[in-house]
């Protein structure tokens, strides 16, 4: 039996392997997909062929993953709407992430700008709090949709804080983004990469990442975490197989994609996205993998929003 498993990983992959990106061509995670699907084909000999399967909160594609044939040909793009918000926010959702998948590798981790309308008289994360405190149910801050990045992660803000303040969600971080110019809402938080132009247009003013520490991309902001011990809301990306896929086969796309990762255009390129690649071992995507579920859980329980969707 080991033998053949030996055998079988030395001739993987010997066909094209389908790639599921749970999201719209275009976007932030169709990018990086693409970034590393180049060099990944190079590496195994094989092309690597992205299937963009959206829809449903990423919950298509997720579920078309979880049914593929657990033979190594099937990779699945994962980030914590799909893998550990939805499990919690959905009634009766179609998967279960520790149940219907194997972890490969966690890609990187992108952390969340904190930003404010230029009218709202702070500068810093402890005048914030102490204004919020102040101005209980006063402040409003924009999100790209219930459930989303942007929401949780001043939700957990709101509660650490101790501070309460409108949640307005929006169809998506643009219109939210225009909306906080403009001051119709006063406080967001969002991708770096959507929200940087605007604050070196000074449209907007930068307050902090959504992280425990610094980002690399942007030193000289201060981190949440630096303010309220222990706040950590950052994205991260990562890949799944369906559960079952071969162990060899596991250990050798995740070899890959470290090295994937040591490429500079790679790294480069993911820190235009304000993204810091990660890599590492499939064990212990695994273990993060648990804990992010069991954290965002905790936190949509807190306010209110478990089982508030339905597919």
């Amino acid at each position: 039996m080991l033998s053949a498993t030996a055998i079988f990983a030395q001739e993987y992959p010997n066909r094209p392997i389908r790639f599921i990106v749970p999201f719209p061509p275009g976007g932030g995670t169709d990018t990086v997909a693409r970034l590393i699907a180049g060099p990944l084909s190079e590496r195994l000999k094989q092309q690597v062929i992205i299937d963009n399967r959206s829809g449903a909160n990423a919950i298509i594609g997720t579920e078309l993953g979880a049914r593929a044939p657990a033979d190594g040909y099937t990779w699945v793009y994962c980030l914590p709407a799909s893998v550990s918000v939805n499990p919690t926010l959905y009634r009766g959702l179609s998967y279960e992430p520790l149940r219907d998948f194997s972890p490969v590798i966690q890609l990187n981790s992108i952390a969340l700008l904190l930003v404010v309308n230029n009218s709202l008289p702070v500068k810093t994360v402890p005048e914030l709090i102490a204004l919020a405190k102040a101005r209980p149910g006063q402040l409003n801050y924009a999100s790209s949709g219930n459930g989303s990045a942007a929401h949780l992660a001043m939700a957990l803000f709101s509660v650490m804080a101790g501070v309460s303040m409108v949640h307005v969600p929006y169809k998506g971080g643009a219109p939210a983004m225009t909306d906080l110019i403009s001051g119709q809402v006063q406080i967001m938080s969002g991708p770096m990469i959507g929200a940087m132009p605007h604050v070196k247009s000074g449209k907007v003013r930068a307050i902090a990442v959504t992280t425990a520490k610094r980002a690399q991309g942007l030193p000289e902001i201060p981190a949440i975490g630096e303010t309220l011990k222990g706040y950590e809301s950052s994205i991260w990306h990562g890949v799944l197989m369906p559960k079952g896929a071969p162990a060899a086969v596991v250990r050798r796309v995740n070899a890959e994609l470290n090295g994937v990762l040591q490429v500079a255009e790679v790294r480069e390129r993911m820190a235009t996205q304000g993204a810091d690649p990660v890599g590492g071992t499939a064990e212990a995507f695994a273990a993060m993998l648990k804990a992010d579920i069991a954290r965002q859980s905790d936190l949509l329980r807190q306010i209110g929003l478990a089982g508030s969707a339905s597919q």
